[in-house]
């Protein structure tokens, strides 16, 4: 997706940086559920964590919005596969340390992403089902990892520049495998200088950074605040220069009237979506009627305009990221339950399926992450839409942990919840709809042994035609056909920053990575 400068321009590439400053940025939640990202799913864990770590590689910061430019970042050189493509040879920098000072080698690297594909029991990966096409994970010497694929498949190497892949000492995993998620250790730009629990957490520039020159901010601070109207207070006073993660248009447009050419703002579609996830184990979720009868109310077609004015989501779509080459276009979409052009016949046979289920009149709980933008949007936008099929729907707001553990151990009716992704990767981002035998953080407690065979088949599909098709598929039986999600909307992202704040670019990515390093302040 290209860039889209929305108000002032970032510096011109020409521009000579300038060392120095502290770069104060919101997180948009109230604390992150723990530091490991190897565990964690969410957006407040790498906001909170990521600056502090090294990765094996990335996408280019220069170019973020590539879906295909990978650079190394503790490799040498990004490899070609062997074997027929079943292995990668990655070598390693040599000379880098974790902050602690204690050398970092290729063991650190197999380790840690033996964590992530491999976990030991008792631990959670929730990206664990991204690697199945890995074999094994080695470091045959202190300078070289090796990845051994079971079968080739172009998902791979993109799934290795994923944020959540930090590095961690070897030592300390095989002590403590859940020591990361109280505490942070890590080789990145910048070193852990604090933490005030609900407030804020702090960095201050590594000084041995294999990177040289970089970073060019001497450290950062993260403030956290679940409310949208403190984050854009901070940014309006000039409290904060930047929140990642984006705010809707209205802010962006209160900010640039107040501010002028002081703020600018960059904006790009963005590879994350909101859907309900039902609860199959609880009545009467259980019965596919229900489910379809579900996502048969909500008129997307005419709701996403009018709440794009006021939330951060946008684009109607499927369950692939919408204008990449696996995305269902408009046409197709439209075959499929929820999407129909016509919202009186797509209500009128929702009405049908819960009379036909005995679920006429039904109430539940919808339970809610405590984040404005645009869960508590969506929400009250998704519980009037099921108003006019005659449901009663009460909600349930939870700060991210305690929502996060609902619906981990399944105590919810249904729940908002989100598919959010890093770099755009079709074949790895639908696991999401996947049962949780595959995917550990798949949360609708369901079983789907012909969904599992259908993705097999199209992980391991190598023409192009052929895997579009089968993506085609997999997206009717999982939104239509069981109704396993009610997927809403993409969100849109609109980050307004200070002008001062330069070299950053937006991306449809979800989440920062390393970007902190690439940022400088100029006053």
């Amino acid at each position: 997706m290209a860039v889209a400068a929305l108000a002032v321009s970032p510096a011109a590439a020409d521009e000579e940086p300038k060392y120095g400053g502290t770069l104060t940025y919101m997180i948009p939640a109230d604390a992150p559920p723990s530091f490991d990202a190897h565990r964690e799913g969410t957006f407040a864990t790498v906001h909170s964590a990521a600056p502090f770590y090294s990765v094996l590689i990335r996408v280019d910061p220069n170019n973020p919005s590539s879906t295909t430019d990978f650079v190394c970042d503790l490799c040498t050189a990004v490899p070609r596969p062997t074997d027929d493509g079943k292995t990668y040879t990655f070598k390693i920098r040599e000379g880098v340390k974790f902050h602690d000072g204690t050398p970092l080698t290729a063991a650190d690297v197999a380790a840690s992403w033996d964590h992530i594909i491999h976990p030991p029991e008792g631990v959670l990966s929730p990206r664990e089902s991204h690697y199945m096409m890995v074999d094994t994970v080695t470091a045959p010497d202190p300078s070289t990892v090796v990845f051994r694929l079971k079968f080739p498949t172009a998902a791979f190497l993109p799934s290795l520049a994923d944020p959540f892949g930090f590095i961690y000492q070897k030592a300390i995993l095989d002590k403590d495998p859940r020591w990361y998620e109280k505490n942070i250790l890590g080789s990145g730009p910048f070193k852990f200088a604090g933490l005030e629990i609900g407030q804020s957490i702090k960095g201050v520039k590594n000084p041995d950074y294999y990177h040289k020159g970089s970073p060019y901010l001497h450290g950062f601070t993260g403030i956290y605040a679940d409310k949208q109207a403190v984050r854009v207070a901070a940014l309006r006073s000039d409290r904060a220069a930047i929140e990642f993660r984006g705010l809707p248009p209205s802010v962006r447009d209160e900010l640039v009237d107040a501010l002028g050419d002081k703020i600018a703002v960059q904006g790009s579609d963005w590879n994350c979506g909101q859907m309900v996830t039902p609860n199959h184990k609880r009545k009467p979720f259980d019965d596919v009627r229900v489910r379809r009868a579900l996502t048969l109310a909500i008129d997307r077609w005419h709701g996403a305009p009018e709440l794009a004015r006021i939330a951060n989501v946008r684009t109607v779509g499927g369950i692939v990221f919408p204008g990449s080459p696996l995305a269902a276009d408009k046409e197709e979409l439209q075959d499929i339950a929820g999407y129909w052009p016509d919202i009186e016949r797509s209500r009128a046979e929702a009405r049908r399926l819960l009379q036909e289920a005995g679920a006429a009149g039904l109430s539940f709980e919808l339970v809610n992450r405590n984040i404005d933008q645009p869960y508590k949007y969506d929400a009250t936008w998704v519980i009037d839409q099921w108003s006019k099929i005659g449901l009663h729907v009460t909600q349930r707001v939870l700060p991210t942990g305690p929502w996060l553990e609902a619906l981990r151990n399944g105590s919810f009716d249904a729940a908002m919840n989100g598919n959010c992704n890093s770099v755009v990767n079709p074949l790895l981002d639908v696991q999401r709809y996947l049962p949780q035998s595959v995917y550990v953080a798949s949360y609708g407690r369901f079983d789907d042994q012909p969904e599992i065979d259908l993705y097999d088949r199209m992980l391991r599909e190598t023409d192009f035609a052929n895997q579009r098709a089968l993506m085609r598929n997999f997206e009717k039986h999982v939104l239509d056909e069981q109704a396993h999600e009610i997927f809403l909307l993409w969100y849109y992202r609109i980050v307004p920053y200070h002008s001062y704040v330069k070299g950053w670019k937006i991306s449809p990515s979800h989440y920062l990575n390393q970007d902190l390093a690439t940022v400088w302040l100029d006053k």
